[in-house]
């Protein structure tokens, strides 16, 4: 299936941490890229979740189309993606319906397997990164957390989807197990 990746965000910081009535942290180093590179078991060469023990979860993806939804459910915006912190922002694809399958991503580099675990629930930042109420309307569209298979690169444009396939109970049951052991 044919898709477009819109952004990609690869920050070496959290930007939203503490409470988010303290506001966001300043930074001035560059989060968006054109181009990522991508590590088997490890995550996006640059992100701070790169290499953590959080594998299962180091790589988020989210849908614009859920973004241009909250902007009318919430009469708000035009919202920045890159605001939601998902490391790749996707349009003609139903991030969240990948949530407990494996699947390839290939943006024109070789393909890169992906095993989603869980999805990425949004938080109160939500509320301040675009409008109040967003935390509670993002839930069931806030993308999903996944652990990418293969090395490679991702680039910013047309992109193509393949190989989703669920994810067995006993994979989802072990692989979560063992990560926070």
């Amino acid at each position: 299936m044919d898709i477009e990746i819109v952004t990609l965000v690869v920050s070496p910081r959290h930007a939203y941490e503490g409470r988010p009535s303290a506001g966001l942290a300043p930074y001035d180093g560059a989060e968006t890229a054109e181009s990522v590179r991508v590590r088997a078991h490890k995550g996006l060469v640059g992100d701070r979740y790169f290499g953590t023990k959080f594998t299962y979860a180091s790589v988020t993806l989210i849908a614009t189309e859920s973004l241009h939804w909250l902007e009318g459910e919430l009469a708000a915006g035009p919202f920045d993606p890159s605001l939601a912190r998902r490391n790749i922002v996707t349009r003609g694809l139903d991030v969240d319906a990948l949530a407990r399958t494996s699947f390839t991503l290939d943006a024109g580099h070789g393909p890169i397997r992906f095993r989603s675990l869980t999805p990425a629930n949004p938080c109160a930042w939500m509320n301040e990164a675009f409008a109040p109420g967003a935390h509670q309307a993002l839930r069931g569209r806030g993308g999903i957390r996944c652990e990418p298979l293969d090395d490679g690169e991702l680039t910013v444009g047309p992109a193509t989807i393949s190989n989703i396939t669920p994810l067995s109970p006993e994979e989802l049951t072990r692989r979560v197990k063992a990560a926070t052991a």
